[in-house]
C-alpha cells in the first residue's frame, strides 16, 4: 500500500469516512461488472506505460463513485487531486488545478455536470491533447497562453449524466454506470464496517439493516453508525436485531428504508394532490424541500421501489404507496 496516497486522504477528508472506504478493487464490494472492467483497463494502461483513459462514473448518490475514483488512483499507484464542478468558477481555478498535476495523476471532479460551460470548453483540449489553452488579460489587452500538461486521468462523477453536454461526454474513453446494491451486497458492506469499527453485529441485525438501507452503501454505513450509538448507550455493546429495530424506529426509518422526507412526499402527493399527476416543483413547495433534493435523493429510490411513477403530466403514486401508508396509518382508507 502506498502510504503517501492513504495518508494524504486521511488528512484532507473525514478520517472515519476514509477508514471505511476500501482502498483497492479486491476490497470493493458490489458493482462487479464495473470494477472488473476497470481493473482490466488499469492493467492494460500499466502494461503500455500509459495514463488511463478518462473515466466517467454516473448513477444515484451514495453508490461509491468517489470511492471508486480513489481506488483507481491507488491501483495506478499515483496521487489523486479532488475538486467539484461548482468550485471551478474561473479559468484560473482550472489552470491552477491542472498545472499542479504530475504525470499519471488522477484528477477527480465530483458533480462534473455543474462545471460552467466556458470552463468545460477549456477542459476539452486538456483532456484530448494535454494542453491548456486559456485567454489572460483584461478587455483590450488579452493574449492566448498555451501550457503543456503531463498525461493525466480525469475521473468525473455525476448523478445526472443527461446534464453533461455531448462534447464533454464523448471525451471520456470509459463510461460506467453504478447501479443500486442488492441486500446481500449491503449485508457484506455492513459486516465489513462492523469489523473496521470493531463493533459486533449479529447476522439477522445486518440483514435488517441491509433491507432498510435504500440499496445504498452510504446510507447503510450511516445507519450502522447511528444504531451503534444506541447499542453502546442503551444496549450491551452488540448490535442485535432488537436494538436495530428499536433504533431505526426512533430514527423514523421504516421497513422499506423510507424516512421522514420520503413519507412526507408520498403523503403530500396522495392527500393534497389526490395521488397526482403533479409537477415536482409543486410537491417540493408543499413539503418545504428543494427540487434538487427531491429529484436527486428522494425520487430515484421511490421510483426504483415502485412507490411512484413519472408521467408526461407529472408524478403519480402507485397502489403500493397507498397500501404502505395505510399500513403505517399515515393515511386512512375512506371506505373504512
Amino acid at each position: 500500500m502506498d502510504d503517501r496516497i492513504i495518508s494524504k486522504e486521511l488528512i484532507s477528508g473525514d478520517t472515519l469516512e476514509n477508514t471505511l472506504r476500501p482502498q483497492y478493487i479486491k476490497d470493493y464490494i458490489g458493482q462487479n461488472e464495473v470494477k472488473e472492467n476497470i481493473k482490466i483497463f488499469i492493467d492494460a494502461a500499466k502494461m503500455r506505460n500509459e495514463s488511463l483513459d478518462h473515466v466517467l462514473l454516473y448513477g444515484p448518490p451514495g453508490l461509491g463513485k468517489t470511492t471508486l475514483a480513489h481506488i483507481i488512483a491507488n491501483e495506478l499507484g499515483t496521487n489523486i487531486k479532488t475538486t467539484t464542478g461548482p468550485s471551478i468558477e474561473k479559468s484560473g481555478d482550472l489552470a491552477a488545478i491542472l498545472s499542479g498535476l504530475e504525470p499519471g495523476d488522477v484528477l477527480f471532479i465530483d458533480e462534473i455536470h455543474r462545471i460552467p460551460k466556458f470552463i468545460e470548453e477549456i477542459l476539452y483540449s486538456a483532456m484530448e491533447d494535454f494542453e491548456l489553452d486559456i485567454v489572460v488579460g483584461t478587455e483590450g489587452n488579452t493574449r492566448n497562453i498555451k501550457i503543456d500538461l503531463p498525461p493525466f486521468t480525469l475521473v468525473g462523477a455525476t448523478t445526472k449524466a443527461g446534464d453533461l453536454s455531448s462534447p464533454l461526454r464523448d471525451r471520456f474513453g470509459i463510461v460506467s454506470k453504478l447501479n443500486y446494491y442488492s441486500e446481500s451486497e449491503l449485508k457484506q458492506i455492513i459486516e465489513r464496517t462492523s469489523r473496521v469499527l470493531n463493533m459486533e453485529i449479529t447476522p439477522d441485525a445486518a440483514e435488517e439493516l441491509a433491507k432498510r438501507s435504500r440499496k445504498t452503501p452510504r446510507i447503510a454505513n450511516r445507519l450502522f453508525k447511528r444504531v451503534r450509538d444506541f447499542a453502546s448507550v442503551i444496549g450491551d455493546g452488540i448490535i442485535d436485531k432488537d436494538i436495530t429495530n428499536s433504533a431505526l424506529k426512533r430514527l423514523k426509518v421504516d421497513k422499506y428504508g423510507l424516512d421522514q422526507i420520503d413519507l412526507e412526499y408520498l403523503v403530500s402527493l396522495i392527500t393534497k394532490f389526490n395521488g397526482g399527476p403533479v409537477g415536482v416543483e409543486t410537491i417540493a413547495a408543499s413539503i418545504g424541500e428543494e427540487v434538487s433534493t427531491i429529484e436527486d435523493v428522494v425520487e430515484p429510490y421511490l421510483l426504483q421501489e415502485g412507490f411512484i411513477k413519472r408521467t408526461p403530466r407529472g408524478r403519480m403514486t402507485t397502489e403500493k404507496a397507498k397500501e404502505h401508508l395505510k399500513e403505517t396509518h399515515l393515511i386512512f382508507d375512506n371506505n373504512s
